[in-house]
This record gives C-alpha cells, structure tokens and sequence, in this order.
C-alpha cells in the first residue's frame, strides 16, 4: 500500500512505525511524502495562515484521487469536521499526550526567570503557560522538531514546548527538562494518537488497518474532538482537553482560555466509557454556560478578551 505522509522527521518516523505494522511487512508498503501548506509556509504563524486541515488538506485530496491507499496524520492536525469520502480507519495506542518544556541550562518552569523567552506555534500553549505565569514573553517558533530544538540551543528562546509524544518517537526525550503536569496545562485534543485515514469505500483497506486500531484510543480521541467540536473550535484555538480511560470510566476535562492567559475556564465530566461522544458534548455545553463562547469569539476575531480575573 501507498501511505501519504508529511515530509518533517516525526512524519516519517509515525508513518514508519505505522508500516511495520500493517500486515504483509514493512517491505511490501511505499511512503509518500507530501507537502502541506503548513510545511510551506514556515514564516507565517498558524494563527496567520488560518483555515481548516493546514497540516492535512493536500494529503487527503491525494487520498481521494487514489494517489495514496492510506494517509497517516496526528490525530490533533485532523479537522474534527471529517472529509466527505474519507473516514479514520485506525487510531493507534496512544502515546503520552502531555506537554513538555525544553529549557537552556535545564530549567524546570517555575525557576524561569522573569521575562524568559518561551517559543511555541500553539495558542493553547500561549493560552496556559500566560495563565500560569503573566511574566513570560510567548514568542512565536515555527518549524520541525530538529529545527525548533536547534533555536533554542542557538539561544534565541530560554525555553520551547512540545509535545512529548513527539520527542518521545524520534528518540529525543533526554532534550527534556520538566513534563507538564496536566493540572498544570492540558493537551491539544487528539494530542499522542496516530491516526490512520482511508477511503470510505475501501473495504480492503479497512480491514487491513482495523487490525492495528486501539479502542481506548477511539474513546479518548472521540470525547476530546466531540468537545472541541461542541465548543466550535478547530486545531489553532486555544482549547485543551484529555480524556482518561480507567476501569470502564471515561474522565474529561477542557480548557479554554485566551490567548493572554487571562480570562480562562477549565471543568471536568466522568462517565461511561461508551458514552465518550456523550461526555465531549455535555462538557462543552457546561463550558459554554460557564463563559467559553466570548473568549473564543474573541479569538476569531483575531483580538484577545482582555480581562483581569479566571472566570469562576
């Protein structure tokens, strides 16, 4: 089978691990690499760029015009609205979704200096780090993982966040100086899956990747993009969630907060794990109650709420 991948290092690296996986061996699949419009355009910043499916959109049209049999994506870059004619066909285990700082002279976050200089592309990170620490100065960083890591050691940063899940594939997590406690700040929805796409009518296909599909995956996946999808949002707002499997249960929880770190909201659910799409739903209805709406409204119109309080 032919599988649509971005081209960046930790691309290839969960397109590799996804085709050692898939039956018949390594040997009989082809990577392709395709080029997205948020690899080309490393200058702008997310939030410049805007729209839906930057990271993903080019490799799903090859998906339809049947240039690629599968594409693999991270499931946080995957517009929750899904592409007639295309379907998720398998969700990987999922490896650890939380956030993690990367700082010169291995700071942890509570001893960066006033002022320190913290890059990340998220809003959600912006958001959370503000709302912990007013302080900081956020900047923008762009890039892959090698590219951001080598700014930070040329000193342009004090300290960068990523994801965790991604250092952890491309054997980088020694980079790492303090893992986010998730109280602290809460992952982007999807943040540590693998998903795998497919075409809706692929029945061949199907049946190949459901072999490698991860059910505990499905349910956190599907609680965490139901609320992002509740709560009108796509991947470069500042929402975070994480949903939790233990024992049948199904934890949840959402952030949501502006961009300046104030105002912010975070509330949890718990129920059934059956009842994961139900959960995403009831908690963004509790968000909205509670005052999400203007801050996101807010955001779109590309402005932040200013305020001088967390919303109770």
């Amino acid at each position: 089978m032919r599988i649509g991948t971005r081209g960046s290092a930790l691309a290839l690296a969960q397109s590799e691990h996804v085709r050692t996986l898939l039956p018949a061996g390594a040997e009989r699949h082809e990577l392709v690499r395709i080029v997205t419009t948020g690899d080309r355009e490393q200058d702008a910043s997310l939030s410049a760029i805007g729209g839906k499916g930057i990271f993903t959109k080019e490799i799903e049209t090859a998906l339809l015009e049947g240039r690629i049999d599968l594409a693999v994506h991270s499931l946080k870059d995957l517009p929750t609205e899904e592409t007639p004619g295309l379907a998720i066909g398998a969700l990987l285990p999922r490896e650890d979704p939380r956030d993690a700082l990367l700082a010169r002279g291995g700071l942890t976050f509570e001893n960066l200096p006033k002022g320190a200089r913290v890059g990340t592309s998220s809003l959600r990170r912006r958001s959370q780090l503000l709302a912990c620490r007013s302080d900081l100065t956020v900047l923008e960083l762009r890039g892959n993982v090698p590219t951001r890591i080598a700014r930070l050691e040329a000193g342009l940063f004090d300290a960068i966040v990523l994801a965790l899940a991604g250092l952890k594939r491309l054997g980088m997590e020694s980079e790492v100086t303090e893992r986010f406690d998730e109280e602290l700040m809460l992952p982007a929805p999807g943040q540590g899956i693998i998903a795998v796409q497919i075409r809706s009518d692929d029945s061949a296909t199907a049946a190949s990747v459901r072999k490698i599909h991860d059910e505990t995956s499905e349910a956190e996946g599907t609680a965490e993009r139901t609320l992002l999808t509740g709560l009108g949002g796509g991947c470069l707002v500042p929402v975070g969630a994480r949903g939790t499997v233990r024992a049948g249960r199904l934890a949840l929880s959402g952030y949501v907060g502006a961009p300046g770190g104030t105002p912010w909201l975070r509330r949890s659910v718990e129920g059934d794990v059956s009842e994961a799409a139900s959960l995403g739903r009831r908690l963004a209805e509790e968000m909205i109650a509670a005052g999400a709406k203007p801050i996101l409204e807010d955001v779109r119109r590309g402005r932040e709420v200013r305020a001088d309080k967390v919303l109770p």
